[in-house]
């Protein structure tokens, strides 16, 4: 069980968002691709994560003041813990668990490559038993 990688369970199909998007734009990308978080990706850099907890923050505003304000640059997280594609499925876990964090960035060398999700590792260890 702890040789199984996590690109063998990420998920590689998944929204890159730029910083300059709009938020409301940003927050409707993350509901239509079903995922908690996105990479913030800039010139082929990862500078933040969006989670759905940052678009519920602006969400609240907009439903208070009548008009969503920002881009992701003013609500993302700056600082992100990513995954390599190569990493155990072990190691991840107890990542997840001393992490507040529902998904990660998986980078293969300098590139984004996918996202993993907690549940996506949970489900793993309950299928291996």
């Amino acid at each position: 069980m702890t040789e199984e990688r996590i690109a063998s369970i990420m998920r590689p199909d998944f929204p890159a968002i730029a910083p300059n998007t709009p938020i409301r734009r940003a927050a409707a990308l993350l509901v239509e691709a079903r995922t908690a978080a996105a990479p913030v990706i800039d010139d082929d850099r990862l500078v933040g994560i969006l989670t759905q907890k940052d678009c519920f923050r602006s969400a609240l505003h907009a439903s208070y003041y009548r008009e969503w304000k920002g881009c992701v640059a003013d609500h993302m997280t700056p600082e992100v813990v990513s995954v390599d594609a190569q990493d155990e499925l072990i190691k991840v876990a107890e990542m997840f668990l001393s992490h507040p964090h529902r998904v990660f960035p998986v980078a293969d060398g300098d590139r984004i490559v996918g996202l993993v999700h907690r549940s996506d590792v949970l489900t793993r260890l309950i299928r291996l038993g």
